[in-house]
């Protein structure tokens, strides 16, 4: 019965991990994006929604609703990644979220993005790659928030 009792429990874990996911990176897509906004607006109105050719016009809302939505599938995959790896402690899923913030900004938007939006014809086309400073910086809040709400709310959810 415990062996039962203690399956049961690690397989709900593991399925309510994917909301923590989600509810920590559309909070961490959002405070990142309250940094893009205050530092560089063109990113968020003009970069994010050109991916789907939903700029120009500008569109800071359309680009704010695509950022948490791209947060918020990256934090499903953070889930995924820390509960494959066993991460349980608080502090080891904050590190982690700070190390998946860094990663997506390496891969995502150093090289992924300029050249998704130089083949779609994007007027804000960045050059290749593009490893900027601010976007780490940026990058970091996202994973550091994610990481922080994926750890106070994975055992809540």
């Amino acid at each position: 019965m415990s062996t039962a009792t203690e399956a049961a429990t690690e397989e709900s874990h593991a399925n309510d991990s994917w909301q923590a996911g989600v509810v920590g990176g559309i909070l961490g897509a959002l405070a990142m994006g309250a940094l893009v906004v205050a530092m560089n607006e063109p990113t968020i109105a003009v970069a994010i929604p050109s991916l789907y050719a939903l700029a120009p016009p500008p569109n800071a809302a359309t680009g704010l609703f695509v950022h948490a939505s791209h947060g918020a599938v990256l934090g499903v995959v953070f889930a995924a990644i820390v509960g494959a790896i066993g991460l349980d402690s608080p502090g080891e899923q904050v590190g982690a979220g700070v190390a998946w913030g860094v990663l997506t900004w390496a891969v995502l938007a150093a090289i992924v993005m300029p050249l998704w939006l130089d083949a779609v014809g994007s007027p804000a086309s960045p050059p290749f790659p593009n490893f900027a400073p601010p976007s780490l910086l940026w990058h970091t809040v996202y994973g550091l928030v994610l990481g922080g709400v994926y750890a106070a709310t994975v055992d809540r959810l």
